[in-house]
This record gives structure tokens, sequence and C-alpha cells, in this order.
């Protein structure tokens, strides 16, 4: 079996869909910016290559350069997430932060249910003048 050292294709359209995922952007959105059809993006996502030109306008509405485009990776990101992680200490996700509650929360809970009541008792109250006041009335 022959083996050939095939340097992987780059297909920019799936690089430039994971990077507008990643920046919260939808097709919709860069398709106006670019003043084309949601579906001319889509054709674009699924395209291999794109032009230069295209690359270059794309990459303004994402706010990175087309060279990071072509040189964007998954596992990049991934890497670059994992050792950047705040507090990290070198152990990337598996850093786990204790949150230590200040306060009680059935204390919270109790305090919400007496004021729940007082409202409530207030309401009943005030419901019963109304009927008194309607009672007099007749």
């Amino acid at each position: 079996m022959e083996t050939t050292n095939k340097k992987p294709a780059m297909h920019l359209g799936r690089k430039i869909s994971r990077i507008r995922e990643l920046r919260g952007m939808k097709q919709d959105y860069l398709a106006m910016e670019l003043g084309i059809s949601q579906q001319a993006i889509s054709k674009i996502e699924q395209s291999e290559e794109v032009e230069d030109s295209t690359l270059e306008k794309i990459s303004k509405i994402l706010g990175v350069s087309s060279e990071a485009i072509k040189s964007y990776s998954d596992e990049a990101v991934i890497y670059n997430i994992q050792n950047n992680y705040e507090g990290s200490n070198n152990n990337g996700a598996n850093n786990v932060n204790n949150h230590n509650c200040t306060f009680n929360p059935l204390d919270e809970l109790l305090k919400s249910y007496m004021a729940n009541k007082e409202l409530y008792e207030r309401l009943l109250a005030s419901e019963k003048e109304k009927v008194e006041i309607l009672k007099g009335k007749n």
C-alpha cells in the first residue's frame, strides 16, 4: 500500500463557520454585513476555498485577520482555553474553585416566606375593607 504525505485540505468555509459560531454571530448577520443572502453565506461555509477578497471582507466582520482564519484549528482553541484558564496553575479544566455561601439559604427562604405571608395578610385586610364598604352602601 502506498502512502502519501498529502497536506490536509484547509476547508476555509468550515473555519469561517466555526469562528462565526465562536463569536456568537448568526449567518444572517454576516450576510447583512456583506450585503449578500444568508444562502450565499451557507454556500461559502460549505466551500473548501474562498476568494481572497471575500475572505478579507469576512475576516473584518469577524474581527480577525484572514491569516487567523486560514490557520484556525479547534485543537489550538482548546489548548489556548486550557492554558489560559483563570487561576488554573497549569491544571487546566481540572481546577475547581470552592465557592462558600456567605448566607444560610434556609434563613433567606424563611425571610421570603414571612414577607409573602405579610403581603398576603395585608391584601386580605384590604379586601375585607372593600367588602365592608360595599355592604355599607347597600
